[in-house]
């Protein structure tokens, strides 16, 4: 990832953003973020590399600034400035060099030490293999912070000069947490994260979706209300045609020859919901249902 200008920052008004969190109100939140990293951080280097998911221990939050995080550096390193979310929150990761040349050394095949004598700027393949952790660490990140979309991470620029990089404010406050990778049967290598109090307060105070509730079944019919409603059915024996003359001209004793038919139909409000057979059961009329609809 090439290296650009710093970009000018955005300046939003307290009034509008309200009173910020302090440092000690996000520690706890921070805390429970560097467990979920730890799981997320492993899953993502073991597909990386495509081997076992290495340990990954999370230090405790610590507090700090810019100029602390400089005064600790043991030598070169790399600083990535990752953004978070549509609003582009920052936070930073840094890579000491030694770190990196390590995983150099393991990508060839040596058991990831470092070389005795640490170049200014790091060669060709510890920059692109170093690009491949910072998008491994910026999805592990993103699914630490709760997987929602608005709180996506990704990398946006490195410099091997945090004065260049110039990720926020000098005396912006910050939280870090240190992070130790190992796999066995390697050296360990290490990074840093820094999170601004800004940015920690956007990721706690995040909306999460609320949980649908689970919906209730719907009745049917065998359930109430509508099991006790009292259903007119129809059984039609007989439906034959008759001339309007021969209707009129009934009187008592005539008789009309009818012919019942085998399947009779039962019907509710005139639609046809089985068909049967006419029968007898305990002294009485009864239809046997043969299909039903």
């Amino acid at each position: 990832m090439a290296s650009s200008p710093p970009s000018a920052k955005a300046r939003h008004s307290a009034e509008l953003l309200g009173k910020e969190p302090q440092l000690t109100d996000l520690v706890p939140a921070l805390s429970l973020i560097g467990e979920r990293l730890s799981r997320t951080l492993s899953a993502a280097l073991a597909h990386l590399s495509g081997g076992e998911p290495p340990l990954v221990r999370v230090g405790m939050p610590m507090d700090g600034t810019l100029g602390s995080l400089q005064s600790e550096l043991d030598g070169p390193a790399a600083h990535t400035l990752l953004v978070l979310g549509p609003a582009g929150l920052p936070l930073l990761a840094t890579f000491e060099a030694g770190s990196v040349l390590r995983i150099v050394d393991r990508a060839f095949g040596g058991r990831g030490d470092k070389p005795e004598t640490i170049p200014e700027t790091l060669p060709l393949s510890a920059l692109l293999l170093l690009e491949r952790i910072e998008t491994a660490l910026a999805t592990a990140l993103g699914l630490a912070f709760g997987g929602h979309d608005d709180l996506r991470v990704r990398p946006q620029r490195r410099d091997t000069s945090l004065r260049q990089l110039d990720p926020f404010p000098a005396s912006a406050e910050l939280l870090t947490l240190s992070l130790d990778i190992e796999d066995p049967g390697f050296a360990p290598w290490s990074l840093q994260l820094a999170f601004p109090v800004t940015t920690l307060a956007a990721v706690t105070a995040a909306p999460r979706p609320v949980p649908s509730r689970p919906r209730k079944p719907r009745p049917g019919p065998t359930g109430e209300p509508f099991a006790s409603i009292p259903i007119e059915v129809t059984a039609v024996l007989v439906d034959m045609p008759i001339a309007m003359s021969r209707l009129s001209a009934l009187r008592p004793g005539d008789v009309l020859p009818v012919a019942v038919a085998r399947s009779v139909p039962l019907q509710v409000d005139g639609q046809t919901i089985a068909t049967g057979t006419v029968g007898e059961l305990d002294d009485r009329v009864a239809v046997q249902i043969a299909h039903a609809f």
